[in-house]
């Protein structure tokens, strides 16, 4: 028989994990503000309010998007990383904002592992080489030969300096020995219409950015910038397989919380976008459109994939050259 002490400590220990188990029950009880630290209208953005959508369904609460974009997205990160950590301020944005921006400035207002807590990978792109109709290279090779035979009279587009697409292009220059321009734009659409335009040559981007201009042949797929060929396209060889092998480029999209938020409202955030990704009708209206996949994990798998590429990304940024600071 236990000792009326014991007792005592067994009855303290469940009711101090009451308010715990209450907080994730009640959870949420009032809006949720998810941060986008981009534009309105990019795939960032986009993204977020359809998963947005679900969760509200979910929760039977309204969840707000609020953009907040600039400086390479740091603002909108850097303004979740000092909000409350309760739960109703999150944010979705690209894996380069802590993946690749601590490389590149000297100072940030936010650490990436210290100040969030990682809710759930939402999603990957599918990632492809795409050209201008008048240029002279039909696949990655041809490109290669052509670049080679001009050093520096090609140019390509990014979505901004230390983009995924930058610094990508510019591993990819450094392990194919060639020459060509970088012309940063603030965001993927100006990047495209300046493509379109003829004003660059090509852009590394996801598929459904560009799938209706490469089927209405304004644009021509070159290759598949992902480790292995795409589902959506499998005819299309990859960089990698035509002649850089292990060449990959790709990016993923994530839910984060401030740090010290809650771990049951983070389980549970985590557990109700889990069931928003796994939809058909979330995959039907919006991922399958936007050539996107599906990812889902769990808080801890999340957290392991940024403290992976953050060390993955340290070493292609530092052999690309980039810095911004």
């Amino acid at each position: 028989m236990r000792s009326i002490p014991a007792l005592r400590l067994i009855a303290a220990a469940a009711i101090a994990c009451l308010p715990l188990v209450v907080i994730a029950q009640a959870y949420p009880s009032k809006p949720v503000k998810i941060v986008v630290p981009t534009s309105p209208g990019g795939t960032t953005d986009t993204l977020a309010r359809a998963v947005g959508q679900g969760l509200s369904e979910t929760w039977s609460q309204p969840v707000v998007i609020e953009n907040r974009p600039g400086a390479n997205e740091i603002i909108g990160v850097g303004s979740v990383a000092k909000a409350p950590a309760d739960g109703y301020t999150l944010i979705v944005s690209d894996s380069a904002a802590y993946v690749i921006n601590p490389h590149l400035y000297r100072t940030l207002p936010y650490n990436s592992v210290k100040d969030f807590a990682p809710v759930v990978a939402l999603a990957r792109p599918s990632p492809v080489l795409v050209a201008g109709i008048s240029l002279k290279a039909n696949n990655f090779q041809e490109l290669l030969a052509l670049a080679k035979a001009a050093p520096g009279a090609l140019s390509y587009g990014s979505f901004g300096n230390g983009s995924y697409a930058h610094i990508s292009l510019e591993q990819l220059k450094k392990l194919s020995g060639i020459d060509i321009v970088h012309v940063p734009f603030k965001g993927s659409s100006p990047a495209l219409n300046a493509l379109l335009a003829g004003q660059i040559s090509l852009m590394l981007v996801n598929l459904g950015n560009v799938d209706a201009h490469v089927k209405s042949g304004r644009l021509k797929l070159l290759a598949a910038a992902t480790g292995k060929r795409l589902a959506l396209l499998p005819e299309l060889p990859t960089i990698s397989e035509s002649g850089l092998p292990g060449f990959e480029a790709g990016t993923w999209w994530g839910m984060l919380a401030p740090a010290n938020t809650p771990r049951e409202v983070v389980a549970k955030i985590n557990s109700d976008a889990n069931k928003v990704l796994a939809s058909p009708e979330l995959r039907e209206r919006y991922l399958n459109r936007q050539s996107l996949e599906p990812v889902g994990n769990t808080p801890e798998q999340f957290a392991s994939l940024i403290q992976s590429d953050l060390e993955r990304w340290a070493t292609l940024v530092r052999a690309s050259g980039a810095r911004i600071d």
